[in-house]
């Protein structure tokens, strides 16, 4: 298995969440994009305002690597036109996957309707410029009940309005990584989880985000069906060491 092909190395946190100044933040996402460029990782997953840069740089190593990034990150609020004005200027600076937040706190009040329309209209957009779309639907926020519900809506939008060649291009992702949890608990994927996102969101693929932190965890979420993995330590758990980073 080349697990390194199921690898996003991720890095999302700004200068103030990361502790440092503005350039030290900067030279972590230029080390971020270069390890994942040296390593060939399957995609490099940073905040929109850095695609331009990881453009630029793999184009200047003529390298494959995928660049993803984050829509309407962390929390998922923004108006529909808000996400799909980012999400514009992110395939404009040259994105390839776009990983939307779900506006998964609607969805946990009621506002179902509102949810449906903001997974068409993403994935209509994502999928017209032949990008990979995943929608971000925040576990640790939601119930077991809501995880397959919400899972559930996702898969029946996209199977009801997209063709069976364009399935493979649009995933559910469990977390952000950023969701604050009480207690301490899990803010990610767990196996738990990831079975009922993989039951429920069948035949989309799923990607693990958060939590996976060994090679023998990325082993056992790939066995279970994953097809990504979203990881701030993809080069530790890439050569069988654990990754201390949270995400």
């Amino acid at each position: 298995m080349d697990i390194k092909n199921y690898l996003d190395s991720t890095y999302l946190k700004t200068a103030l969440q990361a502790g440092v100044s503005e350039e030290q933040n900067d030279l972590l996402v230029v080390n971020c994009i270069q390890e994942a460029i040296d390593e060939q990782f399957k995609l490099v997953m940073i905040r929109p305002e850095k695609v331009s840069l990881a453009y630029r740089m793999r184009a200047d190593q003529d390298s494959q690597i995928k660049i993803g990034t984050v829509i309407d990150f962390p929390e998922g609020k923004a108006s529909i036109d808000e996400k799909l004005d980012e999400a514009k200027e992110a395939i404009a600076a040259g994105a390839d996957d776009l990983d939307f937040v779900c506006n998964y706190q609607k969805f946990k009040n009621g506002q179902i309707d509102l949810v449906k329309h903001e997974i068409l209209l993403g994935t209509q957009l994502g999928l017209t410029h032949h990008k990979v779309v995943k929608w971000i639907i925040e576990v640790a926020a939601l119930t077991d009940k809501e995880i397959i519900q919400i899972c559930s809506l996702i898969k029946n939008v996209v199977v009801k309005h997209f063709n069976q060649e364009q399935l493979a291009s649009v995933f559910v992702k469990s977390s952000t990584g950023f969701f604050k949890t009480q207690d301490n608990l899990p803010n990610g994927a767990t196996v738990d989880t990831i079975k009922m996102m993989l039951e429920n969101a069948a035949p989309l693929p799923v990607k693990a985000a958060g939590g996976v932190r060994t090679y023998q965890e990325a082993v056992a979420m790939i066995d279970l069906g994953v097809k990504r993995i979203g990881t701030s330590g993809a080069k530790e758990i890439a050569s069988g060491q654990r990754t201390k980073d949270e995400y």
